[in-house]
Parts: C-alpha cells; structure tokens; sequence
C-alpha cells in the first residue's frame, strides 16, 4: 500500500529533475526533441507529493518502446500507455516512488495540457496555494488510500485543467 505524502515544495526537486532529464537525454539520443519538468514539482512554492515527473517530447512514439530494457537499467518500470493512449509511462521505485516518466510524440495534445496546467499554477500564486492546501488536506484524510487522494483531487483539477488550456492557448496562440 503506497503512503500518501505531501510536503513542503522542496528547491532539490529542480536539480532532481536535471539530473533525471539528462540521463533520459543521453538514452534517448536521437529521438529526444525536449524534456519538460511537470507536476507538482515543477511549480515553486506548491505542496506536492516528492516525486519527479519528467515529460520527454519525442520525434515518434512507437520508437520509444525500442528503449524499455534501457530505461529498466536505469531503474525505470515499463509501464506502457498506462492508461492514457500514445503515451509511453515509466516510474522509478516501487515502494517509495521517486520519479515518474510520461513520454508523449511531438503534437500530442496532452504536452500543451501538462504544460498549461503547470504554467497556470505558475502564473496564478492563489490558485497554486488553493491547489496546496487541497493536497494537504487530501493526504491528511486519505494517509494510506491513494485512490482516495486522487479522487478527492480530480474535479479540481479537471476544471483548472480546463481554465489553464483555454488562458495557455490565448497566451501561446495554439
């Protein structure tokens, strides 16, 4: 049963995320157009669970299959789709999860959704401490019921997906 921890917004989780993104840069050469920090992480000053989600953006996706026994060798899970179509998924520890990988093709419509998320959160200080103060109080109620967690958290940010995508593609011209 995985423990549901939120703390504090953590300034390593930067370095964290560079030194995680290079690695993935040199494995995978070629294919590799960017890597983008996502998640909770990624946003300065927000609550998050300490783990390190890394979005790589790739020339094509089916090649990245190619790169599962390599990412195992980095200490990565292979977890296919995972759920979410055209989207390869990789996560690091089992127990204690540590870095999470969602590698998406260049043009997926999930990169702007992942990145307008993140740079609302961002943008918006207010709406980074409501979303916080939600986590905390989330991880408080559902310590040992991940599940929980994240249902408690999904209206939320399902809505501010949509705010985020809709200001993200004014703002960017998409």
């Amino acid at each position: 049963m995985q423990k549901v921890e939120v703390v504090a917004y953590n300034p390593k989780w930067k370095q964290k995320f560079e030194e995680e993104a290079g690695k993935l840069n040199r494995l995978f050469e070629e294919e590799i157009v960017t890597i983008h920090h996502i998640g909770s992480t990624s946003v300065e000053g927000l609550a998050a669970k300490p783990i390190i989600d890394l979005m790589p953006v790739v020339r094509d996706i089916e090649r990245i299959d190619d790169y599962t026994e390599r990412m195992e060798a980095l200490g990565y899970r292979g977890l296919g789709e995972y759920g979410i179509p055209k989207r390869r998924y990789f996560r690091k520890g089992e127990e204690k999860r540590t870095v999470h990988v969602h590698v998406f093709e260049e043009g997926n419509p999930d990169i702007v959704r992942h990145l307008a998320f993140r740079d609302y959160l961002r943008s918006f200080p207010d709406v980074r401490d409501e979303y916080g103060e939600l986590k905390l109080q989330l991880a408080a109620q559902h310590p040992k019921d991940m599940e929980g967690y994240i249902q408690g958290k999904h209206d939320w940010v399902i809505e501010t997906e949509r705010l985020a995508t809709k200001w993200y593609k004014e703002k960017h011209s998409v």
